[in-house]
């Protein structure tokens, strides 16, 4: 079944999504902006609510790898190519479920605020202008500041790499791959898609609290 784009537009009314590059700010915002705004927070994975519930091999083979890879060793020392083309296709296969998962809370009567992997071809189909933005960050601090940050999932990754039998090479490895997903041509994609953006040029300044201006002002989220 497929579901027109202005239906979904319609139902997505008071849906607001922030799309770009790692270690951009993405989490930080739609977390400060969800407080700030009593809006419904949808972080990053909040489709897998659903997704653990529903997804299969046979149709969602990328978000199923982790019932079906033998172990941790294999997951942290696939080449680039392989990890690419794993994310690239999990991107893909959790955009259905994120519409589906947005559709659910569509209903609530609450602005929603979401740290999204759906692609800017389809957000330009299904949301517009004042409802997406997208944070980017240098292709060199995405690489090097992948880890820094507190987030389970990653930590989790970080202390696998470190109980590998060569955690330089490990690292260097996912460091490759981290690259390749965040390289010009993607960066580009995000530049060229005709939304609201915002860079990240310097990691150590703390600009929070005028990007969250920036992007309320952007949503309409503020009275001035």
């Amino acid at each position: 079944m497929n579901i027109s784009n202005n239906i979904l537009k319609e139902c997505f009314c008071n849906v607001y999504f922030i799309n770009g590059t790692a270690y951009a700010g993405k989490s930080t915002m739609v977390r400060m902006l969800a407080e700030k705004h009593n809006m419904i927070h949808c972080g990053e994975n909040y489709h897998t609510k659903l997704s653990d519930r529903a997804a299969v091999p046979d149709q969602q083979p990328n978000i199923c790898y982790f019932k079906t890879m033998s172990g941790w060793k294999e997951f942290i020392n696939r080449t680039p190519d392989e990890y690419v083309k794993w994310i690239e296709g999990c991107s893909a296969e959790a955009s259905e479920f994120e519409i589906a998962e947005l559709l659910r809370l569509s209903f609530s009567g609450r602005k929603i605020i979401v740290d999204t992997n759906i692609s800017v071809v389809t957000l330009r189909e299904i949301s517009d202008y004042h409802r997406v933005a997208i944070m980017l960050s240098p292709q060199s601090m995405s690489v090097e500041r992948f880890f820094d940050r507190e987030d389970e999932d990653k930590q989790f990754i970080l202390s696998k790499i470190s109980e590998s039998e060569n955690p330089q090479k490990t690292m260097e490895n996912q460091k490759a791959w981290i690259a390749r997903i965040n390289n010009p041509e993607n960066f580009d994609k995000f530049t060229k898609s005709g939304f609201y953006t915002l860079y990240r040029e310097n990691a150590d300044i703390n600009t929070k609290d005028e990007v969250l201006r920036e992007l309320e002002m952007h949503f309409g989220l503020c009275a001035n």
